[in-house]
């Protein structure tokens, strides 16, 4: 028997309807699983909210009470006209209404473009948070007191959780459940066939990134160029044409990471990618990627790949 929570799943207009419905269907799957586990209301602050893909949400107008365990906010889609889709007053409103829980004492939860809903509202300053890892660049230019940690899948900090990309609605409603019991989790993502996963790294496709800046691309190339032969962050910088200290910032803004854990990432990718299409043995791996010792290779590996039979007879 499990203690109900009163979850708030707050619908914008252009709500995204993989996300949303990710939501309502992982906490519907836990509570036909454990009656009574949940109790969900899809709250609304206009009269009528319709998603990015045109249909009308059931919404109900916000209601001062009960005041809900936790608060989720699914991502918003609006691509053709993004970021000024946050420049909307119902994304105000909504900040204006989040506070207000949040102050009440209730969680608050959101994922992909969803997080940004929370940025505006400020309610991420100074906090951890992640997002879509493709927003990176962007959410850190506009949030700059926010501590983005792009690369993962879920961040909890100071009674606020953020999931990564679209699919991590699903991780985050699995987290949700978890608060009300980790073998109901366990048995609801069982049920829907959600597997674990922590990271989104092995998810992204650094090239998106790295064209959106010339500095950025420019030391990708080099560092395409150069796994073998160790990093150096004056040939780097020479080849992008910057100083290091500009190099860095510009790694960091755009990836988020300083050009050596680029350039560390980019082994582990090269890696992966030998080791998924070819036949050599995992220590010819690594000396191809510039690696000494093939030891620590088949740690990362290993963390990267996850434990299968066939993974772990490849890094023996």
């Amino acid at each position: 028997m499990y203690l109900a929570m009163r979850v708030l799943v707050l619908a914008l207009n252009d709500v995204l309807d993989t996300g949303l419905a990710a939501i309502l269907d992982t906490l519907g799957a836990a509570n036909k699983l454990a009656e009574n586990s949940f109790s969900i209301t899809i709250g609304s602050l206009t009269e009528q909210v319709v998603t990015a893909n045109g249909l009308i949400v059931p919404a109900s107008p916000i209601l001062k009470a009960p005041r809900p365990d936790i608060v989720v906010v699914p991502a918003i889609n609006a691509p053709d006209r993004w970021p000024a889709a946050l420049d909307r007053p119902e994304v105000a409103d909504a900040g204006t209404l989040l506070r207000e829980l949040r102050a009440g004492g209730s969680t608050i939860a959101s994922a992909c473009t969803g997080t940004f809903v929370l940025a505006e509202a400020g309610l991420l300053d100074g906090l951890s948070a992640t997002t879509s890892w493709w927003l990176g660049p962007l959410f850190r230019s506009r949030y700059p007191t926010v501590n983005l940690h792009d690369d993962r899948m879920l961040v909890s900090s100071s009674g606020i959780t953020t999931a990564g990309a679209v699919l991590a609605h699903f991780d985050l409603a699995l987290w949700i459940v978890r608060q009300v019991g980790t073998d109901l989790a366990a048995m609801t993502a069982r049920y829907l066939l959600i597997d674990a996963r922590s990271s989104q790294t092995e998810y992204v496709i650094p090239d998106h990134l790295v064209h959106s800046d010339g500095v950025v691309a420019a030391f990708e190339r080099w560092t395409k160029d150069t796994l073998a032969e160790g990093f150096s962050l004056a040939a780097a910088a020479a080849a992008a044409g910057v100083s290091p200290r500009t190099l860095a910032r510009r790694t960091r803004a755009i990836l988020g990471k300083t050009p050596l854990e680029c350039f560390q990432d980019a082994r582990i990718r090269h890696a992966v990618h030998l080791l998924q299409t070819t036949g050599e043995s995992v220590d010819r791996i690594a000396e191809m990627v510039g690696y000494v010792d093939a030891q620590p290779l088949r740690l990362l590996l290993r963390k990267r790949l996850g434990r299968s039979a066939l993974q772990i007879r490849r890094l023996a």
